[in-house]
């Protein structure tokens, strides 16, 4: 699951919207903007986070002399020297960092529900903007079946696609 930059604010805004309306937290209403931001901010900053992470990834490539193929590789290495999380575990940072934000955020008024709690509600929402992700992989890996996977003309048309897709659905 990827986060893009372009739902975040819609996240963001969701998230305010449930809690609030499941009573989980209270908010009051010239400050839920103020709130919707404050979630949006911590998901800009992870986005942030991943972005020096793969700039130094692609600079590792570069002065290792190893080629694209082991960019996946790299980065894990890199996100793990940065004390940064990816995939599953970045989303469930995010989630964590928003459920600590709850109870400092001067915008938030009261916290009545547990952690757990929000933190489900929190994840479904978030599964519902992601889950975008993998059907657009399963539809660019449908496009190149006439392609051997693995082959370097594999990996250029299969990142076309992908990038194609994301267009399409305004995602980049």
């Amino acid at each position: 699951m990827r986060l893009y930059s372009k739902v975040v604010p819609a996240i963001a805004r969701e998230v305010v919207a449930k809690l609030m309306a499941d009573k989980d937290i209270e908010v009051e209403h010239m400050r839920v903007a103020d709130a919707e931001q404050d979630m949006a901010a911590i998901m800009k900053q992870y986005l942030a986070d991943e972005d020096a992470v793969n700039s130094a990834t692609r600079e590792a490539l570069e002065r290792r002399g190893y080629d694209p193929s082991h960019f996946n590789r790299v980065k894990r290495e890199m996100a793990d020297v940065r004390g940064h999380r990816t995939g599953q575990d970045g989303i469930d940072f995010v989630i964590a960092q928003m459920l600590e934000f709850l109870l400092i955020s001067r915008n938030v008024e009261e916290v009545y529900a547990e952690d757990h709690v929000m933190r489900r509600k929190i994840h479904d929402i978030f599964k519902k903007y992601l889950v975008v992700d993998e059907e657009i992989e399963r539809e660019a890996r449908s496009r190149l079946k006439h392609l051997q996977e693995g082959t370097a003309d594999w990996e250029v048309e299969y990142r076309k696609q992908l990038a194609q897709l994301k267009r399409l659905k305004g995602l980049i």
